[in-house]
């Protein structure tokens, strides 16, 4: 199977996202690598995105793949374990969903549904090489995630304070359903409603579609993002579980790249 991948400019669409944030209140850009302060909105609200007259993205996460809090494992940049014996260590897995990583990884994670475009979605996404963006869409007050990798998706985290959706009623989808509310400085997501045609790690960590996600977004200073999500998943894992990770504001537009299968 051949993946062809082509470069491509950043859309007009998320340009036009871009125009709904409003200013900073100073308005001025930082120095790449200052430590300066978090950009805000000029309601106070944390800018996750760029400033006026900036150009930048998040990318260079912190870790190379998932796993719980305080697991002491290590992987390479494909999320293969160093040492395979180490698998049981890195979520509380119930029986069949280890034997299922230790398969996977064994393989030389060959069966990645990656390799045929489909979306690396849950928290994945946001350890792309590629990097990616947050887009606060003040107008319609959702948040907008667009990638520079996998095969160009995007994500939308409705902010107006709707409910998540009864699941009875609705189709799993590869990003679910996401609901965000600030606390303080921090936005926190909820999100349901998935399917389990993709691996929400690159490791190829299992899932089902009784998986919910709780996110956690803050940025301490201009050039660092924190992410914060609670994996839980009854069906899979023997308790919730949370992982951690920092990602770097990085200048310059995001190295955008196509999938084509």
């Amino acid at each position: 199977m051949l993946i062809r991948f082509k470069q491509f400019a950043l859309t007009a669409a998320a340009a036009l996202l871009v125009a709904c944030g409003a200013p900073a209140p100073d308005g001025a850009a930082p120095e790449s690598g200052s430590a300066a302060p978090t950009p805000r909105h000029a309601d106070g609200l944390v800018n996750f995105d760029r400033q006026p007259g900036e150009l930048g993205h998040w990318a260079l996460p912190s870790q190379h793949s998932l796993m719980e809090i305080g697991a002491d494992v290590a992987f390479d940049e494909r999320g293969l374990l160093v040492n395979p014996e180490d698998a049981a260590k890195v979520a509380p897995f119930m029986d069949w969903s280890l034997a299922l990583y230790r398969y996977r990884q064994a393989n030389g994670l060959k069966d990645d549904p990656v390799t045929a475009c489909i979306s690396p979605a849950g928290p994945r996404h946001l350890m792309d090489p590629r990097g990616f963006r947050l887009i606060h869409d003040r107008n319609f007050d959702r948040l907008y995630v667009l990638f520079g990798g996998g095969n160009r998706n995007w994500r939308h985290i409705e902010l107006d304070g709707r409910p998540l959706p009864n699941l009875d009623e609705v189709v799993g989808t590869y990003f679910g359903y996401s609901r965000g509310a600030w606390q303080a400085d921090t936005l926190v997501v909820e999100s349901t409603g998935f399917n389990d045609r993709f691996w929400f790690s690159n490791g190829g960590l299992p899932h089902t579609p009784a998986l919910k996600l709780t996110e956690r977004f803050s940025r301490p200073d201009h050039d660092t993002l924190v992410y914060n999500v609670t994996v839980d998943d009854p069906r899979t894992y023997t308790r919730p579980w949370t992982a951690e990770w920092t990602l770097t504001w990085v200048p310059g537009d995001i190295e955008e790249q196509f999938c084509e299968q």
